[in-house]
Order: C-alpha cells, then structure tokens, then sequence
C-alpha cells in the first residue's frame, strides 16, 4: 500500500470517527445511551451552563423587597415553617435554583420556552443532586444535567435521558404558583430569592416578552393535539400514569371543581385575580401540579385528557 493511500484510508477513519462522536455528544454529553431520540435534541444555542444556574442562593425578608412588582408570578415552598418565593423574573434567567429548604435538598426549575414551572426533590437513590443547565434541548423543553454524574434529565419527562442513571425518575413537590402580592400576603414572615446572584442580569427586564407574545415555538415540537392553542396556559396533574390538562382559561374563578383522576379525588381553585392554583385531596394533602403551555404538555402527553367545564 503506497503512502498516499495510507494517508487517505487514515483521513477516512479520522473522519468517521469524529462523526460518530459528534452524532453521540453535545455540550460534552454522551448521548449513547439515550433513551429520546438523538435527532430531537435540540442546541438551545447557550454552551452548557451559558445559562448559570444558581447554586447557592441568597433571600432576603418579604417585607423588605422592593424590586418585584404586585403582579409578577412567583413559585412558592413551605418547609417546617420557612416559606420561600422565587420570582420568575429571576428564574427567567438561571432556570435551575439548587436550594435547600426545611433541611430538604430541592430543584426549582423554569423552562421559558415551555412556561413550565417545577419543583423536584434532589435526592436520586438517597444522594443529593445539584442540577446544571446543559444548553440543550427536547421538544423545547430544558433539559438539566446533574454535576454529580454528568447525566441529562427532562424537565417535564422527570427522568434521566441519557448517562449513568438513565431511566431514575424525579420526585415532583408540590409548590405554589401565584402573584408575588398574594404570596406576600400569605406568608408575611417569609423571604424571597434574592437578585443579588453573583451574576450581571437585568432582572428588571422581560427577557422573552415577544415570545410569549405570539403563538409561535422557537423549536420544533410534535403537534399531535391542537385543541387548544399552543400557548394557552393550563394546569397539568399526572395521577398513576394518567395525564390531564386543564386551561386556565375554562376554569371558574374562585369556585373549586371536583375531579377523578386514576381513582383518586382532586379538588382545584383557580383564583383569576391572584392567578393562585391550590390543588389538594379530599383531606387536604397538597397534590404536585405543573403549569405550562399547552404545546409543551401536548408534546410530554400526548393521550393527555383535556378537563372541559
């Protein structure tokens, strides 16, 4: 064999190799062994942690903030006592929130392009997780990685898609979503993520108010469900394995409604004016939720139920 074609057939399996590479990692993930189809992750366009989730957060008292206005949503947790609000016009910006609460390590996550807001325990297996922005995407949703071992995780799948614990599930808590007014008057004694983060952010900004503006998706998702339009916000309850949505838009205002859901009862109160959401069992146990757009949930569960008044 003459040098030349040496050289060749060598450029040829340098080539390949680097291809098949490329086609299993991005961001620096192995995607070998993912469970979602490759082809569907998505490069949100950041590198991994160009979006900087916060690890160790700062709170400052209710009754001293002074830079959330009435009507800015907040997601709420309770713990032994401590009630903390993280404003999504900060976690527009970060995300993830690594936090430990009452002595419990938790995830609290946003994915503005899904308009999903979710709390996880951060326990996998009895180990504390701290979570990272992996810059990538499936079916526009956020996919988060954990530092501990280098694994992608779904937001609204709440499992691993690829790494060593592919296939773990995440614990979803039950959280509030409502106005940083009704959450201040709930909790007066509580305290709220503070936008003193470590990072330059203009937290007085509306990072993606021409995206929520449209019915448009940044990043292609399956539509299999168009019932509704892409960017209706609705409450989403997965009971057993069964899915189902209900629009904000339908439900009563401050009227609870009474639904079954895999055998088990749930009570909903939608409050228009606070935007509060409380879903609850018959005796009271908090029951986890997810508020997102229509398109997102669709997208997760697509046998999802729609509720109709």
């Amino acid at each position: 064999m003459t040098p030349l074609r040496l050289l060749f057939l060598l450029s040829l399996l340098i080539s390949s190799v680097l291809a098949a590479s490329s086609a299993v990692a991005m961001n620096g993930f192995d995607l070998s062994n993912a469970t979602i189809p490759r082809s569907e992750i998505l490069s949100g366009g950041p590198p991994r942690d160009g979006i900087p989730a916060l690890d160790a957060p700062k709170f400052v008292s209710a009754e001293s903030v002074t830079f959330l206005k009435d009507d800015d949503m907040v997601i709420g947790l309770e713990r032994e006592k401590l009630a903390r609000a993280y404003p999504l016009r900060i976690l527009i910006w970060h995300e993830i929130v690594n936090d430990v609460i009452g002595g419990d390590p938790v995830a609290v996550t946003y994915c503005p392009l899904c308009g999903t807001s979710m709390v996880f325990d951060a326990r996998v297996g009895g180990k504390r997780r701290n979570f990272g922005v992996s810059g990538l995407l499936y079916q526009s949703d956020v996919l988060m990685y954990d530092r501990e071992t280098q694994s992608l995780w779904s937001q609204l799948k709440m499992e691993a898609v690829s790494g060593p614990e592919v296939g773990r599930k995440l614990a979803l808590l039950p959280s509030e979503y409502l106005t940083w007014k009704a959450w201040r008057k709930n909790h007066p004694g509580g305290e709220a993520l503070s936008p003193d983060t470590g990072h330059r952010r203009d937290y007085g900004a509306d990072a993606y108010a021409s995206y929520f503006a449209t019915e448009q998706t940044m990043f292609p998702v399956p539509h299999t469900r168009r019932e509704l339009a892409n960017k209706t916000k609705v409450l989403g309850l997965v009971i057993s394995d069964q899915a189902k949505a209900y629009p904000l838009d339908q439900l009563p205002d401050n009227e609870a409604i009474q639904d079954r859901l895999s055998g088990q009862s749930v009570e909903i109160l939608w409050n228009r004016a606070t935007k509060e959401l409380l879903v609850k069992t018959p005796d009271g146990r908090p029951v986890p939720f997810v508020v997102g757009f229509w398109f997102a949930w669709q997208a997760f569960h697509p046998r999802t139920e729609i509720w109709k008044p």
